[in-house]
């Protein structure tokens, strides 16, 4: 079978990287780190402002919260439960490791819930 391209022209196998300046490489490796993970004092010089988009009301007392917090791991745990109807074998098993981890918030913020308003 004839072949319709030619072959790619001969060139010389080298390349401009073989060698490298390992001082350049080291200098260019060390800005690359300090532009895309910048040290802990940066951060932390870095003054935080807090957003506003997502708020709990200040004057809410600390049962509303907890009432809020159980509630919310009961809404969690039940929608774990209808997804792990959906799933087999690893993905299975590491959503019912979630779920056993948001029953224990949820009995964690119910003796919260009890200390605060104890049962009589």
């Amino acid at each position: 079978m004839f072949k319709v391209t030619p072959n790619p022209p001969d060139a010389e196998p080298t390349s401009p990287y073989e060698s490298p300046d390992p001082k350049k490489l080291h200098d260019a490796a060390e800005r690359a780190r300090a532009f895309h993970f910048p040290s802990t004092a940066d951060i932390k010089a870095t003054p935080r402002t807090p957003s506003h988009l997502f708020t709990v009301d200040p004057e809410a007392t600390t049962e509303t919260l907890v009432v809020y917090l159980v509630e919310t791991l009961a809404s969690v745990d039940v929608m774990v439960h209808q997804l792990v109807d959906h799933l087999d074998g690893g993905s299975r098993n590491a959503l019912l490791g979630i779920s056993n981890s948001v029953m224990l918030a949820e009995i964690t913020a119910n003796r919260v819930l009890d200390q605060i308003d104890p049962p009589e």
